[in-house]
């Protein structure tokens, strides 16, 4: 019988070894997650350090469930409506990226400017459309996320809160039924920001925007309903 010496012994082994790293690290590689996510100033996270706004937030969690997600991508920036999200994802380097799990949040300034509601039906499911194929055309895999309730602030207090309030629930009921016929994840997290507007520890120092405490809530939320 054939009797292998130790030094041959030792290259296969090492071969192997080597061959099983190598595996391990392709796998690891292939299993990382890609989120993208598309909003204004409530998805950029104004007033609050980066690792503080709810997609930063929303990964750490996720991480820790074990999904491995890489950090985020954001396509947001204070001040955008519908129509301006629009533009900057058509000029945006990631507009031909597919991604695991892509966030929608969009509408408080189109409300805030006055804008008509069919305006932002329309354009709303533009931009849906546009992030079900960020997710590689898969809606499940699409998270849209409620308009927060910015009269309850501070900041609101010599404005009419109770229209401000009507017409973010006019806009959350388009963009959830956009949402929910599309087969895409909803979360309602307008009635938290309604809870917690007028306490100083759930608002950034402008006492308008959220503040970390409050964006750690949006995303245990989201967390909640990510298994991929």
């Amino acid at each position: 019988m054939y009797k292998a010496s130790p030094k041959l012994l030792f290259v296969f082994v090492l071969a192997i070894g080597t061959f099983a790293a190598t595996k391990a690290q392709s796998f690891t590689k292939k299993m990382l997650h890609a989120y993208l996510a598309l909003g204004d100033s409530y998805t950029i996270g104004e007033k609050v350090l980066l690792e503080n706004n709810f997609p930063h937030q929303l990964v750490t969690f996720l991480n820790r469930k074990g999904l491995s997600y890489t950090s985020p991508e954001i396509i947001a920036q204070t001040g955008w409506t519908t129509d301006e999200l629009a533009v900057a994802i058509k000029n945006a380097t990631q507009r031909n990226k597919k991604y695991d799990l892509v966030t929608l949040l969009i509408g408080v300034n189109n409300q805030y400017r006055g804008r008509d509601i069919n305006n932002y039906t329309q354009e709303f499911s533009q931009l849906l459309h546009t992030a079900i194929g960020f997710a590689n055309d898969n809606p499940h895999h699409v998270v849209v996320v409620s308009i927060p309730d910015w009269g309850v602030t501070p900041f609101a207090e010599d404005r009419n809160r109770e229209e401000i309030a009507k017409q973010i629930d006019e806009f959350n009921a388009v963009n959830k039924k956009l949402a929910t016929e599309a087969g895409c994840v909803y979360i309602h997290i307008t009635p938290s920001t309604r809870q917690n507007g007028t306490n100083p520890l759930y608002l950034a120092e402008d006492k308008l925007h959220p503040s970390a405490k409050e964006y750690s809530i949006w995303a245990r939320m989201i967390a909640e309903k990510i298994t991929w």
